[in-house]
């Protein structure tokens, strides 16, 4: 009778959780399209292997909405998301305090906050990188001119020093984005200081700015695009917080996180190691060296003892 009891019970359980995934260690994990998030999620997917679950792969599932959707109605139970995507999509017209180290961990604790109140989905320890608007200028200026921040590159353009910038119709126009860095740090370029090229992707800004071509000698990035690496080129740092933080973090749904608290202990440290430096030095492998993102994330997480060789 009490085998037969407690059968019952666990079947019960596993009811309320939301499905046999939460009970019986079976995790899918989703990611979106871009090298980057294939990356992260081949990360989450081997150290759960590692860790004993039977994992399912579905990353690359789609874009944000296709593959926040599969989160919400439980057709997969984790992938990575950013936190300046969901401030910007998921949670329109919250308030963020100015700076990107208060940004950054005021946009956390918002998101996390929300997410578990609304949707009851568990937020992980998130990654350093922020993986953001930039604008990138080869090293070789970045050294001469002393340019580190766009701070610096805000008084080196008001003081006459050349520069040609190259983005996107979109970079360009858009509040958020160049107008946003003129905005917060005080300066303008002109229109002959500007390279404006419909649908640029920042493979091709960022090769531009590498060659010199045309003169220019900045470009429209993102902050941990693997190409900055491999074309000698410094994404300047946005310590006033121009642009939304985006640090990538587990998104877990809240039955599977309660199910399995020790999700947090195995994914939080590798989240941990991942440094803007670092996302690059991956990422470069992925987009520009045409490696899988399963056997990049492989052997990093070997590398740094996450997972056994």
């Amino acid at each position: 009778m009490r085998a037969r009891t407690a059968l019952l019970s666990a079947l019960l359980v596993a009811a309320s959780l939301g499905g046999a995934s939460a009970a019986s260690g079976n995790i899918s994990v989703g990611s979106k399209l871009d090298a980057e998030a294939r990356l992260l999620g081949q990360m989450i997917k081997l150290v759960l292997e590692n860790a004993g679950y039977t994992v399912t792969d579905r990353t690359r599932l789609g874009s944000t909405d296709i593959v926040r959707k599969a989160l919400l109605a439980g057709e997969i139970d984790v992938y990575p998301e950013y936190t300046g995507t969901a401030i910007s999509n998921f949670f329109k017209g919250q308030t963020i305090p100015a700076g990107t180290a208060a940004k950054a961990e005021a946009s956390y604790r918002l998101v996390k906050s929300l997410d578990k109140k609304l949707n009851d989905v568990t937020w992980l320890g998130h990654a350093p990188a922020n993986n953001t608007f930039a604008i990138a200028v080869p090293q070789t200026l970045a050294a001469k001119a002393n340019l580190k921040t766009v701070a610096d590159l805000a008084k080196y353009v008001n003081s006459g020093g050349a520069i040609k910038l190259v983005g996107s119709q979109e970079f360009v126009d858009r509040d958020d984005a160049l107008k946003a860095f003129e905005k917060t740090y005080g300066f303008t370029l002109k229109p002959e200081q500007t390279v404006v090229i419909a649908g640029a992707t920042t493979a091709q800004t960022e090769s531009a700015a590498a060659k010199g071509t045309d003169g220019v000698n900045a470009a429209m990035a993102y902050g941990t695009d693997g190409s900055l690496a491999a074309l000698n080129l410094v994404a300047l740092l946005d310590p006033k917080g121009a642009q939304p933080v985006y640090q990538p973090a587990p998104t877990v749904r809240g039955a599977l996180a309660k199910a399995h608290p020790d999700l947090a202990k195995l994914l939080d440290p590798v989240f941990k190691t991942l440094s803007g430096a670092v996302l690059q030095g991956l990422n470069v492998q992925v987009d520009l060296q045409g490696k899988d993102p399963a056997e990049v994330a492989r052997a990093y997480l070997a590398s740094k003892g996450f997972i056994k060789k």
